[in-house]
C-alpha cells in the first residue's frame, strides 16, 4: 500500500468545510495517513495555497507542523495553536507569522486549492523556534523518503 494522506472532514479535490476556513471555526482538520516508509524517522506537514500568487506575490503557507513522531497515523481536529505539541511535534510560522494551523481565506468569490503535503524524513529536523517553512524545507533537503498530498478547495464566499 503506497503512503497516502486522507481526511475524514473533506474528500480529495472536494470542497473543505467552513469551519476549517476563516468564515467559520479555523480548526485544523483531522489528518490521517497510511504505509509510512518503514525506516521514518519523523514527519513533516505543510499546507499552502499556490493559488495565492496573484493575490499574494507569492504560495500563501498555512500551516506547518514538524518532527510529528514516526509511529503517529493521524492528527486530530483542532490541533492547539502551540509552539510544541505533547508528543514532540513542533509548529512553524504561518506566512501571516502565526503558529498553527491558519485556515483557507481566499479574497471574495474566489475558488483556492489548498496542498496538504506530508512527508516521511529519515531525520528528527534540529530547528530554531518557530522556523519559517523555507527553513523547514531546507533542513528537510536529503532526508526525504516519501511524500503523500491531499487537495481541497474552498470558495470564500
Amino acid at each position: 500500500m503506497p503512503f497516502a494522506l486522507s481526511s475524514a472532514a473533506f474528500a480529495a479535490q472536494a470542497d473543505i468545510p467552513t469551519r476549517y476556513t476563516c468564515h467559520g471555526e479555523n480548526l485544523s482538520p483531522a489528518l490521517q495517513w497510511t504505509s509510512p516508509p518503514a525506516d521514518t524517522q519523523s514527519l513533516v506537514l505543510l499546507m499552502d495555497d499556490p493559488d495565492a500568487v496573484p493575490v499574494a506575490g507569492r504560495v500563501w503557507d498555512h500551516w506547518v507542523l514538524f518532527n510529528i513522531p514516526a509511529s503517529a497515523t493521524s492528527l486530530p481536529e483542532s490541533l492547539p495553536k502551540e509552539e510544541q505539541l505533547p508528543d514532540g511535534s513542533q509548529h512553524g510560522r504561518t506566512s501571516s507569522s502565526q503558529l498553527g494551523y491558519s485556515g483557507p481565506c481566499p479574497p471574495s468569490g474566489q475558488t483556492h486549492g489548498y496542498v496538504f503535503t506530508l512527508y516521511a524524513l529519515d531525520t528528527i529536523l534540529d530547528l530554531e523556534p518557530r522556523p519559517t517553512k523555507a527553513a523547514v524545507l531546507t533542513a528537510m533537503e536529503g532526508h526525504i523518503l516519501a511524500q503523500a498530498e491531499l487537495v481541497g478547495l474552498y470558495t470564500s464566499p
